[in-house]
């Protein structure tokens, strides 16, 4: 390579390594997984982040230590355990990777049990540096057959693993009994429609199907936008009534919905600005999660991609065409405490329709999720 070469290469920035969130709650079987994920070969170009090397038990598995928390396993993965701030573990990685003291091109994370996902995925997607070096691959949840149902109704950290979740893994069902599986994969799909949800007692979690459920596609290297967004998912969970139907309130996962917002009215650059800041701003606890494929009025033919978790956006993305012949802006929501309705009309107010008849305003302001809802502008 020429100098020229190399200073071009210096200048060009590195393609974002994708990151790969596995979460759970105690006692789901994560370890039991990552255990399995980690003798197989398909890992051995993958830096996998763990909270301590004895909870993995990884000491049979050990080849080279080549830190002094880093470890190389016969598969070819390398092995860290995180110690401090996570964005302190990322940037050393990625240090270790450019002075070329490791090789890796993606990096697996795995969460202790009681992890609310959220701050991780912020991580990921808002620290300045690391959103140019990372791209969100997609987010694994274990789950336990046998003690799932009281994990969901126990502990509202357990219900967002879920909730956010790409992939699910059913672990124990090969201890669990029919009715309690069925029963748990009721309460799955009714809080999560699009992800897929993988039998670990069957072989069907492998990095294959674990792995590379995120934006982009790294066969064909373009964004496979359809699969991401899974809008279908959610259609046919309202038209097949996979929603909640019990509406107890002690229920976690009875606060949770999801919903997908269409229009094929192309939406002005400012307008979504507006939409997704007063979103943020106003909602942002209340958004678990949201992602979407907009068609932005100003540039035709290359629509912009959106992800937010609660009141953080990562960067839109323009991608270079449509993925496929829908021209349609899709926007999928996985809310808490936040009705459909609320976020539907705020949409809708954005884009100019016509608003309904609303309840008078003693009705309004009894609702604490109406937008403003304590003001009425005919007061005014």
């Amino acid at each position: 390579m020429s100098e020229v070469d190399r200073s071009a290469a210096r200048r060009t920035p590195p393609v974002p390594i994708p990151l790969t969130l596995l979460t759970g709650f105690l006692g789901a079987g994560k370890t039991t997984l990552l255990n399995r994920l980690l003798k197989d070969p398909a890992l051995a170009d993958t830096a996998v982040i763990i909270n301590e090397f004895g909870e993995v038990s990884l000491d049979h598995l050990l080849v080279d230590y080549v830190g002094d928390n880093m470890v190389v396993l016969q598969s070819g993965c390398l092995c860290c355990t995180l110690r401090g701030d996570l964005v302190d573990g990322l940037e050393k990685l990625l240090r270790d990777l450019d002075n070329g003291r490791v090789k890796f091109s993606r990096v697996l994370l795995e969460t202790t049990g009681l992890a609310d996902p959220a701050p991780v995925l912020h991580t990921a997607m808002a620290h300045p540096y690391l959103v140019k070096r990372f791209r969100l691959d997609g987010v694994v949840t274990v789950v336990d057959a046998i003690h799932g149902e009281g994990a969901l109704d126990a502990h509202p950290e357990a219900v967002k693993q879920v909730a956010v979740a790409d992939r699910i893994v059913l672990s124990k069902t090969d201890l669990a009994d029919a009715d309690q599986i069925t029963r748990l994969l009721d309460r799955l799909r009714a809080l999560n429609p699009a992800a897929n949800v993988l039998d670990a007692a069957k072989g069907e979690a492998t990095p294959e199907r674990l792995l590379n459920c995120g934006l982009y596609d790294p066969a064909r290297k373009i964004p496979d936008v359809k699969k991401w967004l899974a809008a279908e998912a959610y259609a046919d969970a309202h038209s097949h009534g996979h929603h909640h139907h019990h509406h107890d309130l002690n229920r976690h996962d009875d606060h949770i919905v999801s919903f997908v917002l269409t229009t094929d009215k192309p939406i002005p650059a400012g307008t979504l600005d507006m939409f997704l800041e007063l979103l943020r701003a106003t909602y942002g606890a209340n958004l678990l999660r949201m992602k979407g494929i907009v068609d932005v009025a100003e540039m035709p033919g290359t629509p912009v991609v959106v992800h937010g978790v609660q009141h953080v956006f990562h960067p839109t993305a323009q991608l270079e065409r449509w993925p496929d012949a829908d021209h349609r802006t899709k926007l999928v929501f996985i809310t808490k405490d936040l009705p459909e309705r609320t976020v539907r009309e705020l949409f809708e107010a954005f884009l100019g329709a016509a608003a309904p008849d609303r309840p008078d305003r003693a009705a309004l302001t009894d609702n604490p999720l109406i937008p403003f809802g304590g003001s009425d502008s005919r007061a005014r």
